[in-house]
């Protein structure tokens, strides 16, 4: 695990790519919270509207320093108001912050922006230079417009569950991926309509769905169901056309797994790490297609070998042979694992680290500021923007 203060020390004092733009977020949970925690690293201002008793994600766990994971990972740099929207008083207030936004993102229950009268057709004919992002869970039009999308039933509900495990219970992939995937889908549409504002002067809509982002996701399963007349099956950690190709137990208990891409490789992985030159010569082996043909053979070799080895030994080969391999690691192997790059954040006046973004620029900085409490800037802010 490394910090990566080296990287951003002389970044403090850079102007970054969103300086002086002022997102408001009607937000929620995860997939808008992502996309404008992102917003803010790049230097926006980003105000997030709560409703009085507060965003959910707030109340998912208490494992750092009292706080949420959720709500640290992805609402950091951000200025809270809490504003009961029903409140004519307060309605007053949020459309003064509209009346100066350059964005406004909102993942509130479908139809929920209209009903309140701030939908985003009615507010660009208000503020021509207004970019909107809507995030929906499938698409505001359809049979299937108003209804729930957690993460989850999203990944069901697109067929991602049924291309990912192994045979057997169902299971879900660990992160909320839709949720993710969705909010950087919005991140880079409002990355692109910042840019087309230069060029127009006008704002843009952007639409973005829990399902469409995952759906798009699903692209070559889809491809190859619709037009090869097979979909791809769930194989764990093995791959449908390629040999060998998953994971594998050392002696010592851990896992590596491995990938055999091409033919010289496959020389090199029997002659340097399994030590079975006579491989390159049996019928079963002497092509991918025949490897595949033959898995439960040449899995059932690699594994018996692979079991009387330990682990570093089975690294030093691997990596001896150029073979491409990972370990499979726990949540704290990948704590201090050495490609780990944080930075530091306060939560509750502690120093905590968390990963860094995963892309880095010259004007990252050097610490990541706090997620803020409930209200924290209720106060400042109402002033600012009282008519």
């Amino acid at each position: 695990m490394n910090d990566n203060s080296s990287f951003a020390t002389s970044a403090a004092s850079t102007s970054r790519p969103l300086d002086g733009i002022l997102v408001i977020a009607l937000e929620q949970a995860v997939a808008a919270p992502y996309c404008t925690s992102r917003l803010a690293d790049a230097g926006a201002r980003v105000i997030k509207i709560e409703r009085p008793e507060g965003d959910f994600a707030r109340g998912y766990d208490r494992t750092v320093n009292g706080e949420s994971s959720y709500w640290i990972w992805i609402n950091r740099g951000k200025e809270s108001v809490s504003l009961n929207l029903k409140d004519k008083a307060d309605m007053v207030i949020l459309r003064a912050m509209l009346s100066k936004a350059d964005v406004l993102i909102q993942n509130l229950a479908p139809g929920a922006t209209e009903r309140l009268g701030i939908g985003s057709e009615q507010l660009r004919k208000d503020h021509p230079r207004l970019i909107t992002c809507d995030i929906s869970g499938y698409g505001d039009e359809g049979k299937f417009f108003g209804m729930k999308a957690y993460d989850l039933l999203v990944q069901a509900e697109s067929g991602l569950v049924a291309v990912s495990g192994a045979p057997g219970e169902w299971g879900r992939i660990g992160v909320s991926v839709c949720d993710i995937n969705a909010g950087l889908n919005a991140l880079i549409g409002i990355q692109q309509a910042l840019l087309l504002r230069e060029k127009t002067g006008q704002g843009s809509a952007i639409k973005v769905s829990l399902f469409g982002s995952a759906a798009e996701l699903m692209s070559v399963p889809y491809l190859q169901a619709r037009y090869g007349g097979k979909a791809p099956e769930r194989v764990g950690l093995k791959h449908p056309s390629i040999a060998p190709y998953g994971g594998f137990t050392c002696a010592d208990g851990r896992d590596i797994v491995i990938s055999i891409q091409n033919e010289r490789e496959w020389a090199d992985f029997c002659n340097i790490v399994l030590r079975r030159p006579d491989l390159l010569a049996d019928e079963r082996c002497q092509n991918n297609a025949s490897r595949v043909k033959h898995r439960d053979f040449v899995d059932g070799t690699v594994a018996d070998i692979f079991d009387k080895i330990p682990s570093g030994e089975m690294i030093d080969r691997l990596t001896e042979a150029q073979t491409a391999f990972g370990q499979i690691n726990s949540v704290h192997d990948l704590i201090a694992h050495p490609q780990l790059l944080t930075k530091r954040m306060k939560v509750q006046g502690k120093d905590i680290e968390v990963p860094v973004s995963p892309w880095m620029g010259p004007w990252d900085t050097e610490t990541f500021a706090e997620a803020p409490q409930l209200n924290e800037h209720g106060h400042k802010l109402r002033k600012e923007f009282a008519r």
